[in-house]
């Protein structure tokens, strides 16, 4: 069985957070887990099947790590790699940019030919947009607001992982 290699980027500390919790969930024997700012091109290509986490800040900027890493990433062919997104993001205080930092690597991702995966209901959110969007009944990976539904996160995870596992394999 192939591994999953699970990218993710983090200031503060959340979404380094979520992906040590999707790695556990997933299993460390089926997945192996890397801070983008120590990643190289070569790191992604070894993989066939890849979680990437990219929390959104701001007025939806992608993380620093994420946004030194976006030149490499737009070189990468993903024919035959599926990749899940999912990031953090805060609805109230960010609720017009909630999420929108997965699209940006959902566009480079799609462009170069992903199979992406790992769609997560809108329902139970409260924002008021989101260029993370895939129609309004869902976003394009997981979205996780750890400042008003941490609550939330750990049966989310749960359930999103039984939702996309299959697919990669």
């Amino acid at each position: 069985m192939e591994k999953i290699g699970i990218f993710f980027g983090s200031d503060t500390g959340n979404t380094e957070k979520i992906a040590k919790i999707i790695h556990q969930k997933i299993g460390k024997n089926k997945s192996i887990l890397y801070d983008i700012s120590n990643t190289s091109k070569k790191d992604i290509e070894s993989f066939n099947n890849l979680i990437f986490g990219i929390p959104t800040w701001y007025y939806g900027e992608v993380q620093c790590d994420w946004d030194d890493f976006l030149p490499t990433l737009k070189k990468i062919n993903f024919s035959n790699k599926t990749v899940a997104l999912f990031g953090c993001g805060d609805q109230e205080d960010y609720g017009e940019y909630f999420g929108d930092a997965l699209s940006v690597i959902y566009k480079i991702i799609k462009k170069n030919k992903a199979k992406i995966i790992g769609q997560w209901p809108t329902k139970g959110y409260n924002f008021d947009s989101s260029k993370a969007l895939l129609n309004k009944d869902y976003f394009i990976g997981l979205i996780l607001d750890e400042d008003r539904q941490s609550d939330q996160t750990k049966c989310r995870i749960v359930q999103w992982i039984k939702n996309i596992i299959f697919e990669f394999y």
